[in-house]
């Protein structure tokens, strides 16, 4: 695979923790990823805003990416799961996205998740049995939906690599970058 063919999804919702989608968008693109940003809304200039005030480039609604999202995710290699505990709220209640989280993990695909991003995992059901890295606020969550929390930077669990926090953005998404460059 060259460097010009690699693919990542970034699964959020508006109002996202700003650096948990800043840096891993930027960083893919400085990898030579081709990155699809997916959100719930935009404005009229394709921008989707964090909680901090942040717009991001969203080339895809959920809308329009679940009419088309084999079609579309076949392309990826990489998904990328960052948090904010408000928009994660929300966007864990979306059905959609948790059936394709559970195919994309039950694929053995790679996933980066980062703080709240490990709720997804959760309500997707691919915790169990895994260890997993997550804001600290939500070790039970974790622990109770049969996973083992690891409070790390970041920790490596099969295809999944998770974070607890935006302080380890760098080491996690070396990781995450490097699952796709085995």
């Amino acid at each position: 695979m060259t460097k010009s063919d690699l693919r990542a999804g970034i699964l959020t919702w508006s109002g996202f923790q700003d650096q948990e989608v800043v840096y891993p968008y930027y960083r893919l693109l400085a990898a030579g990823f081709k990155v699809d940003l997916v959100a719930d809304q935009r404005d009229d200039r394709n921008r989707v805003f964090g909680i901090l005030g942040v717009h991001m480039p969203c080339n895809l609604l959920y809308k329009d990416f679940f009419e088309n999202a084999e079609e579309t995710s076949a392309k990826w290699d990489l998904l990328v799961l960052p948090g904010g505990v408000k928009a994660l709220e929300k966007l864990r209640l979306e059905p959609n996205v948790l059936a394709f989280i559970s195919r994309w993990s039950d694929e053995g695909k790679p996933i980066a998740s980062t703080c709240h991003g490990a709720q997804l995992l959760i309500s997707a059901g691919v915790a169990r049995g895994r260890r997993i890295s997550g804001y600290y606020s939500i070790r039970d969550d974790i622990n109770n939906a049969g996973g083992t929390y690891v409070d790390e930077p970041f920790v490596r669990d099969g295809n999944i690599v998770s974070s607890p926090h935006y302080d380890h953005m760098g080491p996690w998404m070396e990781e995450a970058i490097s699952m796709v460059r085995v």
